[in-house]
């Protein structure tokens, strides 16, 4: 039984379940309880949700400590499952703390202890992710996109997954749904942590097994949206909210079908490679096992002098060597400039679809949504970031084997559609809020699955957790520019009355056109690092072909 589950797909199926139930982008479905709670104004909330942008995306611990636990040891003692536990018992203790307060369970916390509760909450999501997204790029080196969309996906999609469990059996309890952000995250991760993994092998057809995965979490993302608009027509009755609920668990469980039949397919091979092996009657017995071999092989990377002032690449120029899974460390990166292209590109578009992403329940109630309209509305949010996860980590790997694409092209594209979601949303025209909200939202998801994958081609798998965690500071940077500096004062600028609202197109018009502006500035970055890694992408997709 223990051998059934040591396997690098049971280790996915285990990834896929803690990132579902992460419960990424739920801010905005109890930030209007935890305002009126602690009798918070706009600006006031908006500095609660930068240290939620902070806490969720300042992994550089969690890349840290990753590193640690795997460096030399895959599967012992040390390994991925370290870091869900830290990542755990930090959930834990910053929502149980919130939902203490909001309940009033203790005593009304000042300002920067709240700041404290909401920065350790979303803390812990830096940590599920570093573990699932790192080990899934370990897993399988030759389909990082992929299974990086896959992984960022499922974390997309969570917020919608939770807010199906709180329709079903809470509803109407918004006080309910900070409690149950303490504790279902927490248990799954508990219970599953130990099946992640790290597997240095080849398993064959890994290509087939995974795009399978990828069209379970686009089923589901459609499923939850498809629920999310006949909840947004229909009033729907307590035996449909569990009928549907049953069908998202049947849904959820899916991916360990494939799983099992991965692992069948895999013993097959096995099998037939050893029988293949054993007849005396073969010319080159080791030439089943060349394929399995060139998997081993160290991953192509992408290497810039300190200086800045020239490139080398490890396939052309063998006096440069680096380890297995070589490449370099977060000092080495931060001294080239494509770390900084990236970097500041990613403020740009990040930090704007971040800061929307928080006041986009004060943006409903401004342009006079009701509250399920705008719960639904984060609910959508959350599944067109999901499909931009998977659908463009997916996409960037098919153009880039087939095609050449160099994935920085694909953040080009993203950052320009930003601009005109920016524009979409400024407009004010009934219904353009959904609209914008679908466009950003698989932008802002394409941004998450992008930036990591771009990390471990570019810097190299070894420290890609600590390097990726490190360029997302990008969004808390933006989110705190574009949230507290342009959105929050704008807004209270605006405002009138006792409860610091405000109605109507002016409370975030001018704050859209200013983001507008700067997300296409960080198209131009976008633009300059493509030209700069178009000749190794060339040069990527050469190898993967000799393959």
């Amino acid at each position: 039984m223990v051998e059934r589950l040591s396997n690098k797909w049971v280790a996915t199926v285990a990834s896929i379940w803690i990132q579902c139930s992460s419960g990424s982008y739920t801010f905005g479905f109890y930030s209007s309880v935890l305002k009126s709670s602690q009798g918070y104004d706009q600006s006031t909330l908006e500095t609660v949700a930068v240290f939620r942008d902070i806490g969720s995306t300042a992994g550089v611990l969690s890349g840290v400590l990753y590193t640690a636990v795997t460096r030399n040891n895959y599967s012992g003692f040390c390994g991925p499952w370290l870091v869900h536990l830290a990542g755990a018992i930090q959930g834990f203790f910053g929502y149980f703390l919130m939902w203490a307060s909001v309940v009033g369970l203790i005593q009304r916390p000042r300002l920067p202890v709240m700041c404290l509760f909401m920065l350790l909450s979303s803390h812990s999501m830096t940590f599920f992710n570093t573990a699932n997204v790192v080990s899934g790029v370990q897993n399988f080196p030759q389909f990082s996109g992929t299974i990086v969309g896959i992984m960022k996906g499922c974390a997309g999609i969570s917020g919608a997954i939770l807010i199906q469990v709180y329709d079903t059996f809470y509803k109407g309890e918004p006080n309910t749904f900070l409690l149950m952000l303490a504790l279902f995250p927490t248990f799954i991760s508990l219970v599953l942590m130990l099946l992640v993994k790290i597997y240095k092998t080849n398993t064959g057809d890994e290509k087939k097994h995974l795009n399978c995965f990828s069209a379970v979490v686009l089923i589901i993302a459609g499923y939850l949206m498809i629920i999310t608009v006949l909840e947004n027509i229909f009033s729907l009755p307590l035996w449909a909210h569990i009928f549907k609920f049953i069908l998202l668990l049947l849904l959820l469980a899916s991916p360990l079908g494939i799983a099992i039949q991965a692992q069948k397919d895999d013993s097959k091979r096995l099998l037939e490679m050893f029988s293949f092996e054993s007849n005396p009657s073969m010319d080159n017995p080791e030439s089943m096992g060349s394929s399995s071999r060139t998997f081993l092989a160290k991953d192509l990377a992408y290497h810039e002098l300190p200086s800045g002032e020239a490139q080398v690449n490890v396939a052309l120029d063998h006096t440069i060597l680096f380890d297995e899974e070589g490449g370099m460390n977060l000092l080495q990166a931060m001294c080239t400039v494509n770390f900084w292209l990236l970097f500041i590109a990613m403020v740009c578009g990040m930090g704007s679809t971040q800061a929307v992403m928080n006041n986009l329940s004060q943006i409903g109630q401004s342009l006079n949504y009701t509250t399920v309209e705008t719960n639904n509305l984060i609910s959508l949010w959350s599944i067109c970031n999901c499909l931009g996860r998977v659908g463009v980590g997916y996409l960037s790997d098919y153009l880039l084997h087939t095609r050449g694409w160099p994935r920085p092209l694909f953040i080009a594209i993203t950052l320009a559609t930003i601009v005109i979601g920016h524009l979409v949303i400024a407009s004010g025209f009934p219904g353009m809020l959904y609209v914008g909200s679908i466009l950003m939202g698989i932008c802002d998801g394409s941004q998450w699955s992008l930036m990591p994958t771009i990390t471990s081609d570019v810097f190299g798998v070894r420290h890609m957790g600590t390097i990726f965690n490190t360029i997302a500071i990008a969004c808390p940077v933006g989110s705190y520019i574009f949230s507290v500096r342009v959105i929050g004062y704008i807004y209270d600028k605006e405002a009138g009355g006792e409860d610091h609202s405000c109605f109507g197109t002016r409370c975030f018009m001018l704050s859209f056109f200013i983001m507008a502006s700067l997300a296409f500035l960080g198209f131009l970055f976008a633009i300059a690092l493509f030209q700069r890694t178009k000749r190794f992408y060339m040069l990527r997709r050469l190898k993967h072909s000799l393959k």
